[in-house]
């Protein structure tokens, strides 16, 4: 089976950012948005979520206001590349660490989804995109967030790896 490659005017391949952050603008409210640093605005996302593979995640140092903050970047592919940035103390961060610490099997989709909570607070929601079965783990204080990430990069390169050596054995 060969892929169709569609010809014709597109974007190029270029990973497309989701900021997590409640706000409002022209009175619609969102909980992510795209940021255009040619216009320096803020586009909202109306659509509380993003179905994919996750395919990364990266800690990436960010300088705002004179210091440096870290960042996760959450790589999602779907009908193109995504990157969800957010600050690793977040409130979004955690919950979407605890969430994917239970999943085992990161070659079937996910939904990444988003909830407002109180003043500026995001939560992240996950569930299985097959079932629509919500994904979740109790919340803990005392969690090694470092641990969580390490483990589930380790399961990404594997997954990769073996998606890699299926596709070359094809």
């Amino acid at each position: 089976m060969r892929n169709e490659v569609k010809l014709g005017l597109c974007n190029p391949p270029e990973p497309i950012y989701l900021y997590v952050s409640q706000g409002e603008i022209n009175g619609e409210s969102y909980c992510w948005y795209r940021y255009d640093i040619a216009q320096d605005k803020i586009i909202p996302v109306q659509q509380k979520g993003l179905t994919g593979y996750l395919s990364e995640l990266r800690l990436t140092t960010k300088e705002f206001k004179g210091k440096d903050n870290l960042k996760l970047d959450i790589v999602v592919t779907a009908d193109e590349i995504y990157v969800i940035r957010t600050g690793i103390e977040t409130n979004f961060a955690k919950t979407f660490l605890l969430a994917i610490s239970q999943v085992e099997n990161f070659s079937k989709p996910l939904i990444i989804g988003v909830v407002s909570g109180e003043e500026n607070v995001v939560f992240c929601r996950l569930y299985d995109a097959a079932t629509k079965t919500r994904i979740r783990r109790e919340w803990n204080t005392n969690v090694d967030w470092a641990e969580i990430i390490r483990t589930c990069q380790t399961q990404l390169e594997q997954s990769s790896n073996r998606n890699q050596l299926t596709i070359s054995h094809s």
